[in-house]
């Protein structure tokens, strides 16, 4: 037995606070972190958030390029079978266009842009398809390009329809930016789903935090029971269990950003190399890249938060 003022024997000494909770003492979570599911789990999920929050930002990019680039673009179809009379109505449409107000510039479409356009579906000059040595076989219509300033609307392209049938008979003219709205409408159906996706995963991402941090702490009940009694509250305890699921999901995270990194590269890259006009404005820039770069950070502040929320839920029903 020792004397008043004479220090316990080491078997009932107290153990330092800083040694229970700073890994000199009692170790409540196990270190093997890359041996266990944790991590990997949360590298497949942050990796299919990435992947899906850029397929998301580059429909958005496609879909501002696109209407920056249409809007205010009109196109008017000047139809005449004769190849002599349709260039006449395509000049005096012309005319009819740059006299009108709010146009900024318009002009004739050459021969050779429209039969480049045309002949991947209807084939070219020899193919007995737009035309022939023989003669035209298929009347082509000449096509003017313009633009307005403002917005394109009902009222405007009625006047202008109006003033064309005056002076260019048999002329159409169409809203550049109408022929796309269905290719809108189901970009904006993707980029839904893409949100709904990143939703359902933050979710799965909290009930895997949620299993895990239960199952360590059901697996070491008896230690935590210890620890509090010894003094340790329950922010201690929990903040144990916090740090190190916040250190797996860190591994996870960069994990997986990397995997979605690399596989957003080389999916871009074979997309680029298509050259059609709509897939390259779907580009990722550097402020795109810094945004998903939040998506592992998000990731573990989730699971940091999630993990101390349910060990004090769960402290408290067990101690």
């Amino acid at each position: 037995m020792s004397t008043v003022g004479e220090p316990l024997p080491a078997p009932y000494r107290r153990p330092a606070r800083w040694r229970i909770w700073r890994g000199g003492g009692v170790d409540l979570v196990p270190r093997a972190r890359l041996l266990g599911p944790m991590p990997w789990l949360v590298a497949i999920m942050v990796a299919i958030t990435v992947i899906a929050a850029a397929v998301g930002i580059s429909l958005a990019n496609v879909a501002h390029a696109a209407r920056a680039e249409l809007a205010g673009g009109i196109t008017v179809q000047v139809l005449q079978p004769a190849p002599e009379a349709r260039a006449h109505a395509a000049l005096a449409a012309l005319a009819v266009l740059r006299a009108a107000p709010g146009v900024t510039r318009a002009r004739i479409v050459p021969d050779g842009e429209v039969d480049a356009l045309l002949s991947p579906w209807l084939g070219g000059a020899g193919d007995d398809g737009l035309g022939s040595p023989d003669g035209e076989a298929l009347p082509v219509p000449a096509l003017i390009d313009a633009h307005l300033d403002g917005v394109v609307d009902a009222a405007r392209i009625a006047a202008l329809s109006a003033a064309l049938r005056s002076g260019a008979p048999g002329a159409r003219i169409d809203a550049q930016a109408g022929w796309l709205r269905p290719v809108f409408q189901a970009i904006a159906s993707l980029q839904w789903l893409a949100l709904a996706v990143i939703a359902v995963l933050a979710a799965a991402m909290a009930a895997v935090v949620l299993l895990a941090a239960r199952t360590a702490l059901g697996s070491h009940r008896e230690t935590v029971a210890i620890v509090h009694m010894l003094g340790g509250t329950d922010g201690q305890i929990a903040g144990t269990f916090q740090r190190a699921i916040g250190r797996d999901a860190a591994i996870g995270g960069l994990l997986g950003f990397s995997v979605a990194a690399a596989v957003i590269e080389v999916i871009g890259g074979q997309l680029a190399g298509v050259g059609a006009g709509l897939l390259q404005g779907g580009t990722l820039s550097g402020a795109d890249w810094l945004a998903l770069a939040l998506v592992p950070v998000a990731g573990v502040v989730l699971a940091v938060v999630t993990a101390r929320l349910s060990v004090l839920r769960a402290l408290k029903a067990l101690l």
